[in-house]
């Protein structure tokens, strides 16, 4: 079971690094429609260069990101203790036909491992809910995009108006630096770290996807409006298509802290999802 649910990571791997998802692609395109000539323009090169990572079965970009993933898991799920080690054998597997550039480079010594492993790498964020099945996404997170993450600690006076202000703010210092239009993710409340999982969760929304509280979704609509209006475009030259959505997710705070992370994907927001049942059939989702 574990040689089979390694090969399912690896063709999942392969497929988010060179299909990128309809909902994404789509959202592109209608961009297109709206855009003046040199937005059209650089989103008409995106589309194509979308098409034909598709054709000839290659990434869509050079920088095919560090393998990131989550895992939700049911309490019942049966080959749960396999998982984690056939992700790692997964992505090493990846690397090595795909190929993926590989990109876990140890922080003392500098070295490339050459496979995409190393210390907590690949990255997994784990979920635990009551059922049998397991279902995981994998999501490359290039490093231009990356570069592009920050919390903040707010004092809790800024309130929901310093949050949108400080997101806002944030995106516009960037301008064209995380290869937009991209998909922000921000998480707002529990502490530093619970702040930023909520900010990388949100990224794996489809576009359009709104929040199930009808607060945050306004709020989310609001950050979408106000960071396009910015007119920094597709690839930071001018336009009317920043971002391609803002998706929020929220916790409770502690009274004296307001904590808000923001998490970028570039215009080429890779992630597939795969379903493992307590038979081990596995099949693909949306």
């Amino acid at each position: 079971m574990k040689d089979k649910i390694t090969n399912a990571i690896a063709d999942l791997l392969s497929s988010a690094v060179i299909d990128l998802p309809e909902d994404v692609e789509n959202a592109l395109r209608r961009a297109m429609e709206k855009e003046d000539e040199i937005g059209k323009a650089q989103l008409k090169a995106i589309l194509e260069n979308v098409e034909l990572a598709r054709k000839q079965k290659k990434p869509i970009c050079q920088d095919t990101g560090t393998p990131t993933f989550f895992v939700k898991m049911g309490t019942n799920f049966p080959y749960r203790d396999l998982i984690e080690e056939a992700i790692i054998e997964g992505v090493r597997k990846a690397t090595k036909n795909i190929p993926l550039r590989p990109n876990a480079v140890d922080i003392i010594t500098g070295k490339n491992s050459g496979d995409n492993t190393g210390d907590f790498v690949p990255p997994i964020h784990w979920e635990i809910f009551k059922g049998d099945e397991c279902i995981i996404t994998a999501m490359p997170k290039g490093g231009g995009s990356e570069n592009a993450s920050v919390v903040k600690m707010l004092p809790p006076g800024a309130g929901l108006e310093g949050v949108k202000n400080f997101v806002i703010e944030w995106i516009a210092h960037l301008g064209g630096d995380p290869c937009p239009p991209t998909t922000v993710g921000v998480g707002i409340g529990g502490s530093a770290n619970v702040a930023m999982e909520l900010a990388k969760k949100a990224l794996i929304r489809k576009i359009g996807e709104r929040n199930r509280h009808k607060e945050v979704a306004k709020i989310e609509e609001e950050l979408m409006e106000a960071i396009n209006s910015t007119g920094i475009g597709v690839m930071g030259l001018g336009g009317k298509t920043t971002v391609l959505d803002v998706h929020v997710e929220v916790a409770h705070r502690h009274p004296a802290s307001l904590p808000v992370a923001i998490a970028v994907q570039c215009w080429a927001n890779r992630r597939k999802s795969i379903k493992i049942d307590k038979e081990g059939e596995i099949w693909n989702i949306d």
